[in-house]
């Protein structure tokens, strides 16, 4: 792919402020919890010591695909969940270099698996889902994501259900596929995920945002809607080589704005 292979950095704690804007426009909330990552400015890389990722301990009450509030927020983010990707509506003045070219990259890589039966979990409005080869199924738990995703799978199904215990049996499908999903979740319910996609298919492939400086490797953001609406969300950041190893497999994609990696199960014997 384009994109060189490259680590990112995460800036010293700072506690004299309440909320933080990184340079991506992300609002993340600091110096309010033990459980929430804080972040300094978004700054350039300072040396090892900044590459390295730092990750917090999380109270059991942390969560993402089983918290009601973030269920709401998807659902209602639906009609304007592709400006992330397009750099439109709210996204249309933030400074992201490169990431169009990264998107057409994420884009390609994704059309370019081999063809397959393939579950999308938490497939959002299919932006990516959309360009797999093969049979397709997609699944995701906002009735209003799957109402779009199936608009875009005339020839595949959208279904709505449960990301972390899909409702199919065991080797339905040969390749599990999520984009930003895994990245959102903490330690139990990423168990859960990595468990049930291993029970429905062989292969794994994991989209997701990569760590880089000024970003806070995990913690909590505050999202705004085009209502003005804002929500609290769960999101950790990655590096491509901590993706793979935490899949148990490779790295497919690694870039300023996004990591990819694939695992694939043992067969037996």
């Amino acid at each position: 792919m384009g994109a060189s292979t490259s680590t990112a950095g995460f800036n010293e704690i700072r506690s004299d402020r309440t909320w933080a804007r990184l340079g991506d426009g992300t609002v993340v909330r600091t110096g309010a919890t033990a459980r929430e990552c804080v972040a300094g400015e978004d700054e350039d890389d300072h040396g090892d010591d900044a590459r390295r990722p730092r990750r917090r301990h999380y109270d059991d009450d942390v969560a993402f695909a089983r918290d009601p509030a973030t269920a709401a927020y998807y659902d209602r983010r639906a009609a304007e969940y592709d400006d992330w990707y397009e750099g439109t509506g709210l996204f249309a003045s933030r400074s992201r270099p490169g990431w169009q070219q990264e998107v057409a990259e994420v884009v390609a890589l994704v059309a370019g698996l081999a063809p397959a039966r393939t579950l999308d979990v938490a497939c959002g409005t299919a932006y990516l889902t959309r360009h797999l080869r093969g049979y397709v199924v997609a699944l995701d738990q906002s009735p209003a994501m799957v109402a779009i995703a199936q608009r875009r799978l005339p020839d595949g199904l959208a279904v709505a259900g449960d990301g972390l215990a899909p409702p199919f049996a065991d080797d339905a499908f040969d390749r599990v596929l999520t984009g930003h999903f895994y990245g959102h979740l903490p330690p139990d319910e990423r168990g859960r995920f990595l468990a049930g996609a291993r029970r429905v298919a062989a292969e794994l492939v994991v989209i997701d945002t990569a760590l880089r400086p000024g970003v806070p490797a995990e913690g909590y953001e505050e999202r705004r809607l085009n209502d003005g609406s804002t929500h609290r969300i769960f999101k950790r950041y990655l590096e491509a080589p901590e993706l793979a190893a935490e899949l148990g497999g490779e790295v497919l994609y690694t870039g300023r704005w996004f990591v990819a990696a694939r695992a694939v199960r043992p067969g037996p014997g």
